[in-house]
């Protein structure tokens, strides 16, 4: 009984630490994602620079997950997730350091720095490939629907925290120095995060890990993924989330104290949809609860791009916020269920990698559009892009079902 409740506490250990540190770190990409073009406005940058700097930490976040692919299934783990949380604590540290815009660019591309406040980053698929090992195939996306629950909740309490720049500058603080010091947070926060990876139990390279090939039978299918997530990536980026706060402070001069209530609901509402999508795809399967609740949000997003009032337009960017992130605990669980368990960091990789090289080419786009005026087209090209994805998906996959819907 005493080795029963052993190798039990041993199971659900690793989840318990991956889900805290996920927490900790989406709790700073929430007001990181806020901060951002607020920060690189101050320092005299236009929203052209700002959406290039979105684009540059992206393309590098897609470079470091690359690699994350190719060393996933020949190192430990945990030791890659640790070397992540060292880059987050150097990159807090830069941060507030720079002024020059070429040194942005060079920490922007090279660090953690997330402008989506989503699951765009290097811990990403080693976190996956952690998670999907420690549970049934029944299990699997309960398990990621709290994982995305947890890191959820964290980012909109991280953009509620957006505001303390305003509360420090009533006590006589600029915006520039309180800001940089929410990126001292942002450090500190990088090494509790690494304290928590530390730990989950090493596990040892067995011989099986060491195969040349990361991907092998399941190669074609997660190629074809790839490839559809990469538009749906594409999309997203016109939209992440320091382009919508930059498009509501310029439109309609929100100031961060009410950006981070805002935000924070649109947190709220994602989070809580997460485990509604796992009990949805328990009867209508993981395919069809990715389409049929992403379809109605990009119709709000764009009808929300056209609103004439601040009021509705935000009630529009709500009923998005309810159901555009319910394919993140799905998708994430397809990838793990359609691929052998060899496969798993290989595959979470080779489909972070192409989304994140499609989104980081459409900020610096947005930023474009926003410095020729042209505001309202970045959200219209996300809805139409985001709902040819969904069609696409809908018609190649429909029929490829993961063992618990077979």
């Amino acid at each position: 009984m005493r080795s029963r409740t052993m190798g039990q506490a041993r199971s659900v250990r690793p989840a318990t630490w991956l889900f805290a540190a996920r927490s900790l770190r989406d709790f700073c990409d929430g007001f990181v994602a806020i901060l951002l073009p607020v920060y690189l406005l101050a320092l005299g940058f236009s929203p052209l620079q700002v959406g290039v700097i979105a684009t540059a930490s992206l393309f590098g976040s897609a470079l470091l997950t690359i690699i994350i692919g190719f060393l996933g299934g020949h190192h430990d783990l945990r030791r890659l997730l640790l070397a992540a949380a060292c880059l987050m604590v150097a990159t807090g540290v830069a941060m507030p350091m720079i002024s020059d815009y070429a040194l942005l660019l060079a920490v922007a591309f090279a660090g953690t720095i997330n402008p989506s406040a989503g699951s765009v980053s290097i811990f990403v698929p080693l976190e996956h490939a952690v998670l999907a090992r420690e549970v049934t195939n029944a299990d699997r996306t309960r398990m990621f629907a709290r994982y995305s629950l947890v890191g959820a909740l964290a980012s909109a309490g991280g953009a509620l925290a957006a505001a303390l720049p305003d509360v420090m500058m009533r006590f006589g603080m600029t915006q520039l120095s309180s800001i940089r010091l929410m990126f001292v947070l942002y450090a500190l926060v990088g090494i509790l995060g690494g304290l928590l990876y530390a730990r989950i139990p090493p596990r040892p390279v067995t011989h099986e890990d060491h195969k040349p090939a990361a991907l092998g039978p399941s190669r074609a299918i997660v190629m074809k993924l790839a490839a559809l997530f990469s538009l749906d990536a594409f999309a997203g980026g016109f939209v992440v989330q320091s382009l919508l706060a930059l498009w509501l402070f310029e439109r309609f001069d929100l100031s961060l104290s009410q950006a981070g209530v805002f935000f924070f609901w649109t947190g709220v509402l994602s989070a809580f949809s997460f485990p509604v999508a796992a009990r949805l795809s328990k009867r209508i399967g993981l395919v069809n609860t990715m389409v049929f609740t992403h379809i109605p949000s990009s119709i709000a997003l764009g009808l929300a791009a056209f609103a004439p009032t601040l009021p509705l337009v935000l009630v529009l960017l709500l009923v998005r916020a309810a159901l555009s992130q319910m394919d993140v605990p799905t998708r994430s669980s397809y990838v793990m269920a359609v691929v052998t368990e060899a496969e798993r960091a290989a595959a979470a990789s080779f489909t972070s990698v192409p989304r994140s090289l499609a989104s980081a080419a459409s900020p610096a786009l947005a930023g474009a559009l926003f410095a020729a005026s042209y505001r309202a087209w970045p959200l219209v090209i996300c809805a139409g892009l985001k709902i040819i994805y969904d069609l696409l998906l809908l018609l190649q996959f429909r029929h490829l079902k993961p063992p618990e819907e077979s």
